[in-house]
């Protein structure tokens, strides 16, 4: 498949949720720190103010309020030497936060991504390690909840805008380097 198919494939129909990327914009980073099970807290909410008009009793005003996100919860096998982990532990154990931007990417089948939301501050407020069972044979899994400030949803023309923008500014910075008298 080539890739503007698969582009046009994701116009056509709904994209399936097993294929995500989850990028942290930390480093170091390895292999492990990019590879989550499940993603949830992508959700806003603007609740409303009502408001009461002097001298008019029959309604009230609404009017909208501050946007209120979720939670980012991300799910994962427990990994050693993750350095995600190491800073979900920092801030937990020591009190240290550095709030870090997330990306996550939701892929097509050549690994084109179709969706981007752009996560901004985010730090681990929950740290969760599933439970240890010798009747079962199961992965341990790790839970990290993240506090965000808000998350900005970039679509397929920003994505394309962004590539153009960046490729007509390589040109433009190769040109002028090139023309210089």
């Amino acid at each position: 498949m080539s890739l503007i198919s698969g582009i046009i494939d994701g116009l056509i129909y709904p994209p399936p949720g097993f294929h995500f990327l989850v990028v942290i914009e930390m480093f170091p980073q390895t292999p492990q720190d990019i590879r989550f099970q499940s993603v949830t807290g992508l959700s806003v909410t603007i609740p409303t103010e009502t408001v009461a008009e002097g001298g008019e009793n029959r309604f009230k005003h609404q009017f909208p309020g501050v946007p209120q996100f979720n939670k980012l919860v991300l799910k994962r096998g427990l990994f050693l030497g993750s350095f995600v982990s190491h800073w979900a532990r920092n801030s937990i154990q020591n009190f240290e936060f550095e709030p870090k931007n997330v990306l996550i990417s939701l892929l097509n089948d050549n690994h084109i991504p179709l969706n981007v939301w752009h996560v901004f501050n985010a730090y681990p407020t929950k740290i969760d390690i599933s439970e240890f069972n010798a009747e079962q044979n199961t992965l341990v899994v790790e839970t990290l909840e993240l506090t965000y400030q808000y998350y900005k949803p970039m679509g397929l023309d920003d994505l394309i805008g962004g590539a153009v923008g960046a490729v007509a500014g390589a040109i433009g910075g190769a040109v002028s380097g090139s023309i210089s008298l």
